[in-house]
């Protein structure tokens, strides 16, 4: 995934992270343990931090592995986070891992997403979801935007897709700003850019659920065959990740929002 640099040097790029994040020089120095004079000479490149240094003030500001490396990089320093692909065989026990998972999520639906909404794992409750997709948007690498959002996807099944559309969209507007990449801009720019379906409101407007989780959260509302299924999506990330690859993975399960999705998914259990 190709990231955008909004400048040349170490100093301007922690600057535009501690913008981005709202913090104050004297908070981050604070939260490193060095001085709001300290930060100002690194920012305007009259102070050359140390590799510790840029790896701790990239800690307090919550800034993505990926980009780490390359503000080390551009400090002069070694990539510290490796790369490792995700079939090399020193991440079997990690797809070991992630299958039991996901086998151990169905009949429900789960899948593992990487930093840029490709599907690089899913269980047969996924699966199910699928049928009546068009075979190009099925054809790897699968993109979970794409399959979603796309006129010959999800779109047409889904039966709140103007409120699920705009909380994807904003999803990934956040993700954009997190880690300024070209990749997904583009990606954001071709599925915002889908047209909607033609659809009639499954309810009234203005009805809210009383019933369920669905209550409680925005539900994925979607046909399968005669049925309305309805989900409540969540998603998870590995903790402490110390390589590139694994930090950028996201396992997103859905949730039976009401008995009637549960009981029926597990009909179709073999």
């Amino acid at each position: 995934m190709t990231t955008v640099a909004l400048d040349t040097g170490v100093g301007p790029l922690l600057r535009g992270w501690r913008e981005q994040r709202r913090i104050s020089q004297l908070e981050l120095a604070l939260r490193a343990d060095s001085s709001a004079r300290h930060i100002s000479f690194i920012e305007t490149g009259r102070s050359r931090p140390s590799e510790e240094m840029i790896l701790r003030l990239a800690e307090h500001l919550d800034i993505p592995v990926r980009e780490r490396n390359a503000l080390l990089v551009v400090g002069g320093y070694a990539p510290r986070f490796a790369q490792t692909a995700l079939d090399d065989p020193s991440m079997g026990v990690l797809r070991e891992a992630i299958d039991r998972l996901l086998a151990g999520y169905e009949p429900y639906p789960a899948l593992v997403l990487d930093a840029t909404y490709t599907v690089v794992a899913a269980n047969r409750g996924m699966r199910l979801l699928l049928e009546g997709v068009s075979e190009r948007l099925l054809t790897p690498p699968v993109n979970a935007m794409r399959l979603t959002l796309h006129p010959d996807g999800l779109a047409p099944r889904i039966l709140n897709l103007p409120e699920w559309r705009a909380d994807l969209l904003a999803q990934m507007e956040r993700q954009i700003a997190l880690v300024r990449s070209v990749e997904l801009r583009a990606l954001y720019d071709e599925v915002a850019a889908y047209p909607l379906p033609g659809q009639q409101p499954a309810c009234p407007a203005g009805t809210v659920p009383v019933m369920g989780v669905a209550s409680l959260a925005l539900p994925l509302r979607i046909t399968h065959g005669e049925r309305e299924l309805s989900f409540i999506s969540s998603i998870a990330t590995f903790n402490t990740p110390m390589d590139v690859t694994v930090a950028e993975l996201a396992i997103e399960t859905f949730l039976p929002a009401d008995r009637e999705t549960a009981a029926y998914l597990h009909t179709l259990t073999p």
